[in-house]
């Protein structure tokens, strides 16, 4: 570890936090250099100031991807198709889709989709109105890229298309398709997908309405260190300017099937890489309540880890995931497993709702 990185963990209270805020600089530094298991111990004391009932939550949820037909096609995507190959969900599919996730217990529905060259917001609305109508279930939906898409195709502002959503049973948004908040690192993976500007005002005009959301991360692709923490900052300072954030969730690129892939990715970030992100995220977002593990793409393991790096939350069961599945990614965990999991690492399990309520422990 750096003296620099050794200095910076140093000045952390014992408790966490602090009275300055982590600079960029110092994020960058940790990021760089600091002793894992030093800035996991830091990484803790800031999840355990925030969350002293040593409770880690996860909520019953379903992803329902409603198309994968998409004009966007990022380069790290696996999922995408053109219209020949892809699939719009009819209304009977969808219904049969939430019926089991509510049989099942879960509590909210993830839903998105490609950037469909063809719907418009008439059938976004309507499908809403058709999940309310039939079920009292929390809908997650609709990431920034997929609000910029109809706005653009529909001749709208982005807040009046967000209002129209909320209206017809839109509960809360997904923070997808931030991958990285950088412009020049956006322009080589996903050139036609919103810019990180764009994404930040979707989020902006969402919490001035009442909408709550998560804010994303995929590292490990295109992207330097002072990219990430580009990335970093632009999350802490919209919460900073609206406290609409309900968690931050970091996911490491998944190559396999992807156009990327191809193009010649550098070494991809394994689990320590990963817990040293996800540390410096919980020391640096000292305005987001929660940070979420990510198994879905590290596994039960090392997502047993994160939970003593500065997670406090293990997300949804996933009962259907099918984007980060198209690229090679096979971890799956029932409910069971992650009660097991989250009490073998020493922590209470708790179901939650989505704007992480605690409905009941495990």
């Amino acid at each position: 570890m750096s003296s620099i990185a050794a200095d910076i963990l140093g000045r952390l209270p014992p408790c966490g936090g602090g009275p300055s805020r982590l600079t960029d600089a110092e994020a960058a530094e940790l990021m760089r250099c600091a002793d894992l298991t030093a800035l996991g111990r830091a990484a803790d004391a800031v999840r355990k100031t925030l969350h002293p009932d040593n409770m880690v939550t996860f909520v019953i949820d379903r992803n329902i991807n409603y198309t994968n037909i998409c004009v966007s096609r990022c380069k790290f995507c696996a999922f995408w198709r053109e219209r020949e190959a892809g699939y719009v969900l009819s209304r009977e599919q969808l219904a049969k889709k939430i019926s089991e996730t509510v049989e099942l217990g879960g509590t909210e529905i993830l839903l998105q989709g490609g950037l469909h060259p063809d719907l418009r917001l008439d059938f976004y609305v309507d499908m809403l109105r058709f999940i309310k109508r039939r079920f009292d279930i929390h809908i997650h939906a609709f990431s920034p890229p997929e609000i910029v898409h109809f706005a653009a195709l529909n001749s709208m502002p982005v807040g009046d298309v967000i209002a129209e959503l909320r209206d017809a049973g839109l509960d809360s948004m997904p923070g997808g398709g931030a991958e990285i908040l950088s412009d020049s690192v956006r322009e080589r993976v996903s050139p036609h997908k919103c810019t990180a500007g764009e994404w930040i005002e979707v989020m902006r005009r969402a919490h001035a309405l009442g909408i709550r959301t998560t804010a994303t991360m995929m590292f490990g692709h295109a992207e330097t260190l002072r990219d990430r923490v580009e990335h970093l900052r632009r999350v802490r300072d919209l919460q900073d300017e609206t406290g609409g954030f309900t968690a931050f969730i970091a996911w490491t690129f998944q190559p396999p099937n992807t156009a990327l892939a191809s193009e010649g990715i550098p070494v991809l970030p394994g689990g320590f890489e990963y817990l040293r992100l996800l540390a410096v995220s919980r020391i640096y977002l000292d305005n987001v309540a929660n940070i979420q593990a990510s198994w879905v793409t590290q596994g039960a393991k090392i997502a047993q880890l994160a939970l003593r790096f500065g997670a406090n939350d293990m997300g949804g069961t996933m009962l259907e995931e099918n984007v980060v599945r198209a690229a090679g990614a096979e971890f799956r965990m029932s409910v069971e497993e992650i009660v097991n999991a989250v009490r073998k690492a020493g922590f209470i399990p708790a179901q939650r709702d989505t704007l992480y309520n605690v409905l009941r422990t495990a």
